[in-house]
């Protein structure tokens, strides 16, 4: 099954917690605090496989969950780090945040990897914490929570040569005949729902991939029928191979049925106009043909067009030559270039306040994300814990942001849905 879309919730491994321990020997009466560090959670890893073509095996997993980090323990011995989970995707999956829809990265690439989600680090064991002020410490903090994040991927084909075109023009007859490849193949409009790879060898051995790609209609770049489909997996080819009927035989104009895939292809992505491109009349077989093509020649003199009837396997060859040296000629060219390919984006918004205050209720309402994990790494059972949490959160300045607004001695304050009376 042919999968080109898929959202997934990825949660990302919490830390393993810090242990409070001291050391306790029969000759060592004050041998200080021995509490060793959590180890890190899983990562969610995405890594590009040249092997797969589809999305599928991520349709059933709606959610994707790494270990936590194992526990510090005594004697000073940090846990062990939790395991990535990989998940292996096709070549040309763009990696989308599902809520800001920027892209995370865009893998091209066979291996490149990306983490998509981090694991937390973690928390520190109490003997992280021993200084000279206070050479036994009695608190350690609680393993980072992972990262949480609502992602989408996209799958746009990698292929040297796109073949595009109306419905039925007989793009799949081509491939079948051409390739490795085989596509479904009947007399009805849209018989290829989903794009087809195959790939050609020629008689010098050398070998390039040939796409099939879903029937294009009017409004296509608007998303009608399978356009927005066909449109996104066109952009990754390095040439377009354009099919037409030339003998009309299902009463359309070969003329306008060019130029309307032509207008959508321009509405969806002027680099996708842009790029190199053949005409491949086919049917020719069909008397009809000889004057339409006599008339689409007229109309598109400055066009490379080859005659090739797909039924009858003629002219099929003299297509796959050219197309062979024109991507030969690419070769020394960056085709998928940094501006053909949407790299790896990571935004990081700074100077802004890692949290908000407002009032609800004559309660003083603290949120951010920051403050949420620091509430989360400590442990509220802990009076060492808790003291350094207020020192944190002053330092944050969310005492003179408290005073600066107007907050008062024994007002009420939310922090994480714990309830404090501020004190300055």
């Amino acid at each position: 099954m042919f999968q080109d879309e898929v959202k997934l919730k990825l949660v990302a491994g919490k830390g393993g917690d810090g242990c409070t321990s001291f050391r306790r020997e029969k000759y060592v009466p004050m041998g200080g605090p021995d509490g060793g560090n959590g180890g890190r959670g899983g990562n969610i890893v995405f890594v590009a496989e040249k092997g797969l073509k589809t999305l599928v095996d991520l349709k059933y997993h709606k959610i994707v969950k790494a270990n936590k980090g194992e526990n510090g323990k005594g004697k000073n011995m940090t846990g062990k780090n939790a395991q990535d989970i990989i998940i292996k995707v096709p070549l040309g999956t763009t990696i989308y945040d599902d809520d800001t829809n920027l892209i995370i990265a865009d893998l091209t690439v066979d291996k490149e990897k990306v983490i998509v989600a981090q694991g937390g680090r973690g928390g520190l064991g109490n003997k992280a914490f021993a200084t000279h002020d206070n050479p036994a410490p009695t608190f350690s903090l609680l393993g980072e929570p992972g990262e949480i994040r609502y992602i989408k991927c996209e799958l746009k084909l990698l292929a040297d040569v796109g073949l595009i075109g109306m419905p039925s023009v007989g793009k799949s007859s081509i491939l079948a005949s051409v390739s490795n490849s085989n596509p479904k193949i009947a007399s009805y409009h849209f018989t290829t729902l989903n794009p087809n790879l195959g790939v050609v060898t020629l008689k010098d051995k050398s070998t390039f991939i040939l796409a099939d790609l879903p029937g294009l209609i009017e409004g296509a770049s608007k998303g009608i029928g399978l356009g927005i489909k066909f449109l996104r997996h066109a952009s990754r080819c390095k040439i377009l191979a354009h099919v037409i009927d030339m003998s009309a035989s299902e009463g359309r104009n070969p003329i306008s049925d060019y130029e309307i895939i032509r207008e959508e292809i321009k509405s969806y992505s002027e680099k996708l106009a842009n790029k190199k491109e053949i005409i491949i009349a086919n049917k020719m077989d069909i008397p009809t043909a000889k004057e339409n093509l006599k008339l689409f020649k007229e109309q598109y003199p400055d066009k490379i067009i080859f005659e090739v009837s797909a039924i009858n396997h003629t002219g099929l060859n003299e297509v796959l030559e050219y197309l062979n040296q024109m991507l030969k000629t690419f070769q020394n060219e960056n085709l998928y270039n940094d501006d053909e390919f949407e790299r790896t984006i990571i935004y990081r918004f700074k100077n802004e306040k890692p949290y908000t205050i407002s009032r609800e209720d004559g309660i003083w309402i603290i949120k951010g994300k920051e403050i949420e994990k620091l509430f989360a790494m400590t442990r509220l059972d802990e009076d060492e814990a808790i003291l350094r949490l207020m020192r944190k959160l002053k330092g944050m300045g969310i005492d003179d942001e408290l005073k600066r607004l107007g907050a008062q001695k024994g007002d009420e304050i939310e922090i994480n849905n714990y309830l404090f009376e501020w004190s300055d």
